[in-house]
């Protein structure tokens, strides 16, 4: 993300301090922890993305900064709540929130981050950012709570899985290129394009985080984990799909049965990894790579341009 970050690299500078001021609070409490939340944060994509695709339909203003804001504020609250829903004890190599403070305490932090980005926008007359993120944001819980009630009801349908990713995942990406379209043009086709080609790129990032879980590299959690979590990924599907009657069957059992059982899970790791699976998903995630390539290049040839070029290529050769 070198690129990306020389580009903008005084405004992601400029981000840092107003991301940092907004993380600060009154109660001693709550402002220990988000003074621990702001040092453990992550590489911060969404905002980068907000502010190239600012930068890219026009410039980069106060509306962008809030809207890149924004999105680091959401997303955050978002994490906060997932690890106390998921009981996850880490977060980026330290404790959660959860962890450290345990479910209520957590509930209001996510709470409180929430409210922060809503007044964010509110007392800005930011109404139009508010709305795309509020869209995104629904379609999250929404997909959440499919995939919730579904638990029990695993589904090996391709279809079913662009679906929940598209929403969990996808949609906050396109929210966080349109945002920043938005602040700097309103040109609604402009708008619609940058958050289509955030809804591919983002499509093409899970894919390459589901890859993960049956790679051998060291990215922070174990090999397998998704299968313990009974979460059907596409390489699962495909593999699934494509296996004799004999061994859809033993794969079936073991992740609704057995998924628990570490040489069980390893079986059905390695089983993905011989039959095409992991290539049938690296190809899905390079078609979705493309498409927002097809996209962006509507976009003369410029420095921003290239940035975002890179940032997406990151997407789907990072190594963690």
């Amino acid at each position: 993300m070198q690129l990306a970050r020389e580009t903008i690299g005084s405004e992601l500078q400029r981000f840092e301090e107003i991301f940092h001021e907004a993380m600060q609070s009154d109660v001693g409490l709550l402002n220990r922890i988000m003074a621990d939340i702001a040092a453990h944060k992550g590489k911060q994509m969404r905002p980068m993305f907000v502010l190239l695709c600012a930068r890219l339909c026009g410039g980069i203003n106060d509306s962008s900064y809030r809207a890149a804001l924004l999105v680091e504020l959401l997303h955050t609250a978002s994490l906060v709540h997932d690890d106390m829903v998921d009981d996850a004890m880490k977060r980026r190599g330290a404790f959660s929130v959860n962890a450290l403070w345990k479910n209520r305490v957590s509930v209001m932090v996510g709470d409180q981050l929430f409210t922060k980005g809503v007044l964010l926008a509110l007392d800005n007359n930011d109404p139009g950012l508010l709305k795309i993120y509020a869209a995104a944001i629904r379609q999250m819980i929404e997909g959440e709570l499919i995939q919730m009630t579904k638990a029990n009801k695993l589904s090996f349908e391709e279809k079913d899985y662009y679906d929940l990713i598209d929403a969990k995942t996808a949609s906050f990406l396109a929210a966080a290129c349109a945002a920043g379209a938005s602040s700097a043009c309103d040109n609604p086709e402009t708008i619609q394009l940058l958050h289509n080609f955030g809804q591919k790129v983002g499509m093409a990032f899970q894919l390459k985080d589901d890859l993960f879980d049956y790679g051998s590299t060291d990215i922070g959690k174990p090999t397998g984990n998704d299968i313990k979590e009974k979460k059907v990924t596409l390489p699962l599907i495909y593999t699934v799909q494509h296996a004799s009657p004999g061994l859809r069957k033993k794969l079936l059992h073991i992740v609704k049965h057995q998924h628990t059982n570490k040489d069980k899970v390893n079986f059905v790791v390695e089983t993905v990894n011989q039959s095409g699976g992991l290539d049938y998903a690296a190809q899905k995630m390079m078609a979705y790579r493309d498409e927002a390539f097809r996209l962006l290049f509507t976009f003369p040839p410029s420095p921003v341009r290239a940035a975002l070029e890179e940032l997406v290529r990151y997407t789907t050769d990072r190594a963690y």
